[in-house]
């Protein structure tokens, strides 16, 4: 592998290997020599023995890994460090994973180391590695291809030896927890040569079944030999490909298998997997006794509400004798208010239709010729008094004028023994010289008249 990421190295541009194209400060120069390192060299096996190896209070350690002709500054963090079961000592030859750095500030060179086995180990550890690094490369690993943990779970299905304290330290958690939730074992060896086959027909059978809500695919802790059956391809292809969420509980809590990366939910123990699986029984009573109280004082509050609309509407109801009486009345009321409402409309109606034969009486043709007849009878009678009237004073002149007219009226002369001459032209002779001898004179006597002949005028 070191050749193959020497050759890698060598690919880069010549920007990195000969002379830059532009003149780089020493910060851009490290800082590039670092993202090259750290890209190319991001998780491989190195094999030689621990030198100067210092602990400083930060948790963390730092040591030189040599062999007989060079060596390599090694930083372990505190985290890593943690995760791992060996304990590194002065002069121990181990083979230690991690990837390639530089510290910009100094331009040092370094290995930041994240796992360590004692050199019996190295073998298995180069494997697991490998096949990690080149899945990891494929997705299998990846965030998009992981399943939630089921919201309700009512059935679990566990794929692990039957003989095993794994199944027992599941089932001893899953009792204490919740007793009511279902256990399936897929019965499966989980070392030796058979394991990885019976755990993949185990994991493939529990998917055609679809019987479980989740499956806790694990064992108990062991070495790396033992838990090996959870680095085989096989196994990680297979939890890849199941449909059932799958939470792997491979070892305890510093073992670290690549089942752990590739499966759904990662549990540091086959305890812990069951905890993850399992709401605690005594959280779910409390839970069920707070609803209980809830919906006790909901219903309590139900029922007093009720209550009080019973009592109002109980006081509200009437006997219905009373109802059918108030009925009576509110229609009797109704039927007043109606005619009133009738009533009034035509009472208005009515005086209209008075006033308005009133104002046509008073324009109608007949009253006016009615009118005026009498108007002209009236007048007629007082003219007709005004004629008599005026007729009698006239009358009474007329006689009282006759009077004065008989006074001085010729006749009444005559009917004294007068007499009236006249001429032939019947003008009244007064006087001698009106007169002619031998002219005609007429006399008016009382009872006649006398035609004379003028013999002579004295």
């Amino acid at each position: 592998m070191l050749s193959n990421k020497s050759a890698l190295l060598s690919n880069q541009p010549s920007s990195l290997s000969g002379q830059p194209s532009a003149t780089l400060t020493v910060s851009q120069l490290n800082r590039q020599v670092k993202q090259l390192l750290e890209t190319q060299y991001p998780a491989i096996p190195v094999r030689g023995e621990i030198s100067t190896l210092s602990r400083p209070a930060s948790g963390h350690i730092y040591f030189t890994l040599k062999d007989a002709n060079a060596q390599i500054r090694c930083a372990m963090f505190r985290s890593q460090l943690a995760n791992n079961k060996y304990s590194p000592k002065q002069g121990d030859e181990v083979l230690v994973f991690g990837r390639l750095s530089l510290y910009e500030g100094r331009g040092d060179y370094q290995l930041i180391v994240t796992s360590m086995q004692p050199i019996g180990d190295g073998a298995l550890q180069t494997a697991f590695f490998q096949l990690k690094e080149r899945l990891a490369a494929e997705g299998l690993f990846d965030e998009v291809h992981k399943k939630p943990l089921p919201a309700d779970i009512q059935r679990v299905g566990i794929v692990t030896s039957a003989t095993g304290a794994a199944l027992h330290d599941i089932l001893t958690v899953l009792e204490r927890r919740c007793p009511a939730l279902e256990v399936i074992l897929y019965p499966t060896q989980v070392q030796g040569n058979e394991a990885a086959a019976t755990l993949v027909q185990a994991i493939e059978c529990a998917n055609a079944r679809d019987e479980v809500d989740i499956l806790i695919v694990g064992r108990g802790g062991g070495s790396l030999e033992d838990l090996w059956c959870f680095n085989t391809e096989p196994v990680v292809r297979a939890i890849f490909h199941s449909v059932l969420p799958i939470i792997s509980a491979v070892g305890h809590e510093v073992d670290v298998s690549i089942a752990d990366f590739v499966a759904d939910i990662r549990a540091a123990t086959p305890s812990q997997a069951a905890e993850l699986v399992s709401p605690d029984q005594y959280e779910l009573m409390q839970r069920f006794d707070q609803g209980e109280q809830r919906l006790l004082s909901a219903i309590s509050r139900l029922i007093r509400i009720q209550g009080q609309l019973l009592v109002s509407l109980s006081k509200r109801l009437k006997n219905p004798a009373v109802t059918v009486q108030e009925g009576f009345a509110t229609l009797s009321g109704l039927q007043v208010r109606l005619n009133r409402a009738i009533a009034r409309p035509l009472l208005q109606h009515q005086q209209q239709l008075d006033g308005l034969q009133r104002r046509l009486g008073q324009v109608s043709p007949q009253l006016t010729i009615e009118r005026d007849r009498r108007m002209l009878m009236q007048s007629e009678q007082r003219l007709q008094r005004a004629l008599d009237g005026t007729l009698e004073r006239k009358k009474g002149r007329f006689q009282q004028l006759i009077g004065k007219l008989n006074l001085l009226s010729p006749l009444a002369t005559l009917e004294r023994g007068y007499s009236i001459t006249r001429d032939s032209q019947g003008t009244v002779i007064q006087q001698s010289h009106q007169v002619q001898v031998g002219g005609e004179i007429e006399t008016l006597l009382k009872d006649g008249k006398i035609i004379s002949i003028v013999e002579r005028i004295l």
